[in-house]
């Protein structure tokens, strides 16, 4: 039962949600600046990307060039920046998932997160 007639005080949810948000906003500004890697080939292709998945970097070791055989590099290169996305996405997980837990799964109606 809540105190004071059972009503939530608004005021309280309003800080706490707003709290949420900015933590929100915090972790999300952390992914944009956090880079992650992926590799393919044996580390022939790497690939970098932020948190958030935008590619920062790709390393093409000179082993992985065959001028007969470009489709393979492609290969390789499409790989490494899944494996870096995968990375990226492992990490929003952390960070972001215990705020959408505090949110209750799916935000709360009415707010922007």
């Amino acid at each position: 039962m809540i105190p004071g007639g059972g009503q939530p005080n608004m005021q309280q949810l309003l800080q706490q949600a707003q709290k949420m948000q900015q933590d929100l906003a915090r972790a999300q500004e952390e992914l944009a600046q956090t880079e992650v890697d992926g590799q393919a080939g044996g580390g022939l292709v790497k690939a970098t990307v932020t948190g958030s998945g935008e590619i920062r970097n790709l390393v093409i070791d000179p082993k992985a060039v065959d001028p007969e055989d470009t489709e393979t590099l492609a290969d390789l290169v499409v790989a490494a920046i899944q494996a870096a996305n995968e990375n990226a996405q492992a990490l929003q997980q952390q960070k972001l998932g215990p705020l959408a837990q505090g949110l209750g799964g799916g935000g709360m109606p009415g707010l922007p997160f």
